[in-house]
């Protein structure tokens, strides 16, 4: 018959001397409690990173290791809550596998590996975010210089906006002469201020005025112009 109470002291004591400051016992009857925190490891002692940390507290049951122990995260320092809940399934798989052997050490092994794991991942992720933002910026540098690329679609969305400003424009062209053509000379002569414009551009070129010759019109008064014209008329 398994003594379970010796296979579980003797896990406890073995658990404490492999984390001495890692582990806190809460209760050793009827059945053990304890916690244990366990931190992601370092990939580069020379280079500072980011950690990622989870407190597990186990209990075992009266069966244990034939079933498998209670477990709970009760703290965690730098996961998001979809990967507390990976972990939690690591945990539940990982007792699955390793029931009818003491499995605390061989569960807090893949949970340290697995924080391992998320932090690589989120620094590699970084980095990828950082090179994007990077080659985007460039980008837009570059198109800064190179201006719009002519393609296919793009031209004919021009080509097609350009003919239909052209068409209106003949259109208002066509109207307006249309307009003119009905107008009389003097409307012509009012409506276009250049006419006008020419007349006055004209006398300023011949010396801004027109000078009369008045000693043309002096001896007019000796004319019998009235007597002369009265006289055809009565006869």
């Amino acid at each position: 018959m398994t003594d379970y109470k010796e296979e579980q002291n003797n896990e406890l004591e073995a658990l404490e001397s492999i984390y001495p400051d890692e582990l806190k016992v809460i209760e050793t009857s009827p059945y053990a409690v304890f916690e244990l925190n366990i931190t992601s490891q370092k990939l580069d002692d020379h280079e500072e990173e980011e950690e990622a940390s989870v407190t597990l507290k186990f209990k075992y049951t009266k069966t244990y290791p034939d079933e498998a122990p209670l477990v709970e995260i009760t703290e965690s320092d730098n996961l998001e809550d979809d990967q507390l809940n990976e972990i939690m399934d690591l945990l539940h798989s990982q007792a699955e596998e390793n029931l009818g052997m003491a499995m605390v050490f061989t569960l807090v092994s893949a949970v340290q590996e697995e924080l391992t794991s998320l932090i690589e991942r989120a620094k590699q992720k970084k980095i990828e975010d950082a090179e994007q933002r990077l080659r985007e910026e460039e980008e837009l540098e570059r198109k800064k210089f190179e201006g719009t690329r002519c393609t296919i679609e793009n031209f004919l969305a021009w080509k097609t906006k350009f003919d239909a400003e052209m068409a209106e424009k003949s259109k208002r062209k066509v109207e307006v002469d249309n307009a003119k053509s009905k107008l009389t000379g003097k409307e012509l002569f009012l409506q276009d201020s250049s006419m006008m414009d020419s007349e006055v551009q004209f006398l300023q070129q011949e010396g801004d005025s027109v000078e009369v010759d008045e000693s043309l019109f002096q001896d007019m008064d000796d004319l019998d112009l009235a007597d002369d014209g009265l006289d055809d008329i009565e006869d």
